[in-house]
């Protein structure tokens, strides 16, 4: 993903429409309808990738960017806050369906700058900073002065911005602090909560251990792979398995076809997007000539994981789980 350019500014959030009522998702708690209004302290101020947005109060137009970002809106049940979504990779899971439909999608990738502002958003929430390029919503610092806040996932700033602590805990701030900027804090409490159950009982498993794994997200003249600052590499690590690219910088690296062969992995992550099925990802893999003489190639010994649970978000511990899941269904070499 590219960069977007790092700057500091702090800036009021105008907060014009009022909040229509609506239920929350499954994952939140709809029992009081002005839990935004009263749950947290505003104004509200918060960093995302070097940059600083202040909101005087709940976003009522936001605009969530990449399913990750979408996906952590819905979890927090603050979809009557949304005025649009855009670029899915994948299927909304089914307990966020209805909530996900009742938000218009404003383009099926990134809209461009006009059509992000025609929504007239007070918060612009993206899980990579390519979100803001100048041919998607533009410039955050723009933004700013239409009176639009802007947060990015922590491990989508691009550019060596990311944070090179590798854990859970920087996934579960960035729910903390959107549902801080939403007003709902108490629903990210009880997120963590049960994903660090979920979590803690994987680590137990260690259904990976002793396996090599390679990550293999998308390419084909090189391999876009999972690196060792990112989702791949937190759910190889909750699953006790080795990435063999954990010493590649980033979350996702472009590495060589000969540096695959020389890893010789004993298993081959998938990572299924629309734009890249685990299917052709297969398929290239066998009708190479020196690819389809690797040991979990010629084996079989893939496993698949939805590209929306790869990435650092709300699902990357379900992601974990079918991991842990399609591991112990193998049989593999400890």
């Amino acid at each position: 993903m590219a960069s977007a350019r790092l700057l500091s500014v702090t800036v009021p959030v105008a907060v014009v429409l009022l909040l229509s009522s609506c239920a929350g998702a499954p994952d939140a708690d709809s029992g009081a309808a002005d839990e935004a209004a009263s749950s947290a302290d505003y104004p509200v101020r918060v960093a995302s990738c070097g940059v600083t947005s202040t909101l005087d109060g709940p976003p009522k137009r936001a605009v969530t960017m990449n399913q990750g970002a979408t996906e952590v809106a819905l979890a927090l049940g603050v979809e009557n806050q949304l005025a649009g979504t855009a670029y899915l990779d994948d299927s909304v899971p089914k307990r966020w369906r209805d909530a996900y439909e009742s938000v218009p999608v404003l383009a099926e990738e990134y809209p461009d700058h006009e059509t992000v502002l025609e929504a007239r958003p007070d918060l612009v929430y993206a899980s990579y900073v390519s979100a803001f390029d100048d041919e998607a919503a533009g410039d955050r610092g723009t933004l700013h002065e239409y009176g639009a806040g802007t947060y990015v996932s922590p491990y989508g700033c691009g550019d060596g911005a990311a944070p090179k602590e590798v854990t859970f805990d920087v996934v579960w701030r960035e729910i903390r602090e959107v549902a801080e900027v939403f007003g709902v804090p108490e629903r990210a409490r009880k997120i963590r909560e049960r994903q660090r159950e979920r979590l803690a009982q994987l680590r137990k498993e260690r259904a990976g251990e002793g396996l090599e794994a390679f990550w293999f997200d998308s390419g084909t003249k090189t391999a876009f792979a999972g690196a060792g600052e990112g989702g791949p590499q937190l759910v190889l690590d909750a699953v006790g398995a080795t990435n063999v690219f954990a010493d590649v910088e980033g979350g996702w690296a472009d590495v060589s076809w000969e540096d695959v062969v020389a890893a010789d992995p004993d298993v081959i992550v998938l990572a299924d997007a629309e734009w890249s099925t685990a299917e052709d990802k297969i398929e290239r893999l066998k009708s190479d000539e020196a690819l389809s003489k690797l040991r979990a190639v010629r084996e079989e010994r893939f496993v698949t994981v939805a590209y929306s649970e790869s990435t650092p978000g709300v699902r990357l511990v379900d992601g974990a789980r079918s991991v842990a899941e399609q591991l112990g269904a193998l049989d593999l070499p400890r």
